[in-house]
C-alpha cells in the first residue's frame, strides 16, 4: 500500500461504498467535536490528500500507550494503520529491527521532509548525554532531535512524551524531560493520558490531514476537542457527590451503590479528559465506572501530586471552598436556607394579603 493513497481510494479498492464513506466522515467530524458546517471539507481532505506520513518513536516509557492505541475500536486498528494514517516507522509495531529499520526512518524524513508527522511515545534522558535511554545505537535525545528537525508537527503521545510522567517524577535520576522541553521549534499537541485514549490520537491526525494544522489547544497545549471538560463533570456519580454521599471503604455498602469516589482519592474534579465520555475498550468502562478512582493521570506531574488514594485538594461548592466533610453539611443547608427562605417569603405575602383586606374593609 502506497503512502501516496487518498482515504477514499482506499476505502474503494476494499469495497467500501460511498454512502459508508460519508457516514466515516460525519463520524470523525463529531469525534473532532466539529460543526457539521465542515464535513465537506472534512469529506474534501479524504477525497483528494494522500494519507499522512506518520514516524513514531519510543523513548524512556513502558508502552502502555501503544498497548491503548492497538484496541481502538472506532476506528479499529486494522482500519487506522491500513486505512487512515501511514505509519512508516515504529520500532514496537516493526517487523524489522535495526539498521534496516533505521534506514526507513531516515528515507521517510527525506522522502517526506516537511510532511510527515512525528509521534513521540515517552521522553528522553538528558544526563549524561542520553546514555539512559538508547535506540539503534545511539541515544534517544539525538534520535528525537535529527527527527523532529523535519517534521510539520509533533504529536507527544501519552503522559510521559506530555509531562515528565513517572520519570520525571521526583528525584528524576536520568534527567527525563518531556518533548516539549527539548524540542522548541515545532508545533506540539500534547495526547496526555497514562495511557491516553486511543480515538483522541485518531482526531488529532485527522484534524492535521483535513486542515493541515493541529486542533485547537487548552492551555497545556492539549486538544481542547478532548480535554475542555473535567472528569467529574461527565461523571455519572456526580449526583451523589453533590449530595455528600461517599464510598469511605472498598468494601463497604457505599461501594457497592456506586457512591462517589471522592473520598478514596479521586482526582476527578481536578483532572481534564475524556474518560467519562469516550470510555475505554469500545466505550465498555472507564477506571471510575469499573469502582476505581481517578489517579489523574492526564495532568502534570501527577506522580508527585501524593498518594493516589488520599484526596488533599479541595475543589469549590456551591460558591466557598469545601472539602468532602463538609460537602453533605454545605448541601443540607443549603436545603435548609431555601425552604426557609421560601417560608418567609410566603408569610410575607400573606401579611401584605391580610393587611390590604382590612384597608378594604
Amino acid at each position: 500500500m502506497q503512502s501516496n493513497q487518498t482515504f477514499a481510494e482506499i476505502f474503494q479498492a476494499r469495497g467500501v461504498s460511498r454512502r459508508d464513506f460519508l457516514k466515516f466522515c460525519t463520524m470523525t467530524s463529531v469525534y473532532l467535536g466539529l460543526a457539521p458546517s465542515m464535513v465537506p471539507s472534512v469529506v474534501e481532505a479524504m477525497e483528494k490528500k494522500p494519507r499522512t506520513p506518520v514516524i513514531w518513536l519510543h523513548g524512556l516509557e513502558c508502552t502502555c500507550c501503544t498497548e491503548s492505541f492497538i484496541r481502538s475500536s472506532h476506528p479499529t486498528i486494522e482500519d487506522l494503520l491500513f486505512n487512515m494514517i501511514s505509519l512508516d516507522y515504529d520500532d514496537a509495531l516493526s517487523a524489522a529491527a535495526g539498521t534496516q529499520l533505521e534506514d526507513v526512518r531516515r528515507k521517510i524524513m527525506k522522502d517526506y521532509k516537511g510532511k510527515y508527522i512525528l509521534a513521540v511515545e515517552g521522553n528522553a534522558s538528558t544526563k549524561d548525554d542520553g546514555v539512559y535511554c538508547m535506540v539503534g545505537g545511539d541515544s534517544f535525545l539525538n534520535t528525537l532531535k535529527e527527527t523532529a528537525a523535519d517534521a510539520a508537527a509533533i504529536i507527544a503521545w501519552g503522559n510521559c512524551a506530555s509531562f515528565g510522567c513517572v520519570q520525571n517524577a521526583h528525584p528524576n535520576p536520568t534527567g527525563a524531560a518531556p518533548v516539549s522541553e527539548i524540542i522548541k521549534d515545532k508545533p506540539i499537541v500534547k495526547v496526555s493520558g497514562c495511557p491516553p485514549i486511543s480515538e483522541v490520537m485518531t482526531g488529532v491526525i485527522t484534524h492535521f490531514h483535513t486542515f493541515g494544522t493541529l486542533p485547537e489547544l487548552d492551555r497545556l497545549g492539549r486538544p481542547k476537542a478532548f480535554y475542555n471538560t473535567r472528569i467529574h463533570d461527565k461523571c455519572y456519580r456526580r449526583a451523589f457527590f453533590d449530595a455528600g454521599m461517599f464510598v469511605r471503604s472498598f468494601d463497604d455498602d457505599s461501594t457497592r451503590k456506586g457512591w462517589c469516589l471522592y473520598k478514596m482519592g479521586c482526582k476527578g474534579p481536578t483532572t481534564y479528559n475524556s474518560c467519562s465520555k469516550i470510555q475505554w475498550n469500545g466505550g465498555t468502562s472507564f477506571p471510575i465506572g469499573s469502582g476505581h478512582p481517578c489517579i489523574g493521570c492526564s495532568e502534570p506531574n501527577f506522580w508527585d501530586k501524593g498518594p493516589f488514594y488520599t484526596r488533599k485538594a479541595e475543589v469549590s461548592f456551591l460558591g466557598s471552598d469545601s472539602n468532602a466533610d463538609k460537602i453533605g453539611m454545605v448541601a443540607v443547608g443549603a436545603a435548609a436556607a431555601g425552604a426557609a427562605a421560601h417560608a418567609a417569603v410566603t408569610a410575607a405575602k400573606k401579611a401584605k394579603a391580610e393587611s390590604s383586606e382590612k384597608d378594604k374593609a
